[in-house]
């Protein structure tokens, strides 16, 4: 339950951000890379991928599309090093999915300064981030704008999230507001509305698919390993029908979403993908993969259990994929509205 930071140091060596530096000549990865990168990440450690894409993602996408020139040169080279790390405050102890029509967290002008007041909840890498990015409601005008609250302002306070069972690298926070003055400078220019919030969680919810992918193909060959080396009755359990259908149905599932996957890619880089298509991976990708991790720990048998054999890591840090980034209920009715043209939404 602890960073490992020196992983973190990792990742500036691979330069995978070196594009966001608004100086630098690196190209913009294609989508498919973005999501081969989450793919990977994940098939390695979830909690790994789901730092990476808060960071990366939430934090210093939202800052590329709404700050302004002068806030992308202040914050996003250090950001794209790592020397600098970044978190994504919007969900609220009261609101989840509902969030955009209850937030609860509320800012006021006072001069050159925005006073923040209210509470946020499960905000990742909060606990040592440098830049948060905070939603909140305007009084006056009910709009929701977008702030960069930094580390150390007086009235900010996070603290870790204990007793996790799923993503347990991450560190979830929840978050006071109290009476929290930020400079004007730092409101984001170009977030001035929950439709700017919800831009952000439309391209990155395909990253939590991706991960999902990720987290299947790692079970997957975990088991087949597995299912080689374990002996039972004098042979390799992998000789035995029903866990070779155990495996194809893993491979198959993981098979097809990775297939999935790769088509929203070239739908994103054409330009031409809708909400409901991301909405539709992530439903489908993270239902999918919840199925294949525990094909695989029914497979480990008792030692499926075992920490020591590691596939119980990926099962529980499925079930916090499954759920974070918009419950399958909540993707659900978002492609219902679209294939059938009537809301189910309350």
């Amino acid at each position: 339950a602890e960073v490992p930071h020196e992983l973190v140091k990792g990742f500036a060596k691979l330069g995978l951000l070196d594009w966001a530096d608004p100086d630098s000549s690196e190209p913009v990865p294609t989508n498919l890379m973005t999501g081969i990168t989450a793919l990977e990440m994940a098939h390695a450690d979830p909690s790994l991928s789901v730092f990476f894409g808060v960071h990366s993602g939430l934090a210093m996408g939202t800052i590329l599309s709404c700050g302004s020139e002068d806030q992308k040169r202040r914050w996003l080279p250090a950001m794209s090093r790592f020397e600098k790390i970044g978190a994504f405050a919007l969900t609220e102890p009261h609101g989840g999915s509902d969030v955009a029509g209850g937030m609860e967290t509320t800012a006021r002008r006072d001069g050159d300064e925005w006073v923040l007041n209210g509470a946020k909840r499960w905000i990742g890498n909060a606990t040592f981030a440098d830049v948060i990015v905070v939603w909140a409601r305007e009084v006056e005008t009910n709009k929701v704008l977008g702030f960069v609250v930094e580390k150390g302002t007086p009235g900010f306070t996070a603290t870790k999230i204990e007793n996790k069972f799923a993503l347990r690298i991450v560190q979830n926070a929840d978050i006071v507001l109290d009476e929290c003055r930020v400079p004007e400078a730092n409101r984001l220019q170009n977030a001035n509305s929950f439709k700017d919030a919800a831009e952000i969680l439309r391209r990155t919810r395909s990253g939590v698919a991706w991960q999902a992918v990720g987290v299947q193909f790692a079970a997957y060959e975990l088991a087949l390993q597995y299912a080689k080396e374990r002996v039972q009755f004098g042979r390799p359990i992998g000789k035995f029908q029903m866990v070779q259908d155990l495996l194809v149905k893993m491979l198959g599932n993981a098979t097809a979403c990775a297939g999935m996957m790769v088509r929203l890619a070239q739908l994103q880089h054409e330009g031409v993908y809708r909400d409901e298509q991301s909405a539709l991976a992530k439903a489908y990708c993270t239902s999918r993969m919840r199925e294949t991790v525990h094909w695989a720990r029914e497979l480990f048998g008792g030692n499926g259990i075992v920490l020591d054999y590691n596939i119980g890591r990926f099962v529980a840090d499925s079930e916090a994929l499954y759920s974070y980034e918009g419950t399958r209920e909540m993707q659900t009715l978002i492609v219902g509205k679209s294939v059938t043209g009537l809301s189910a939404f309350v």
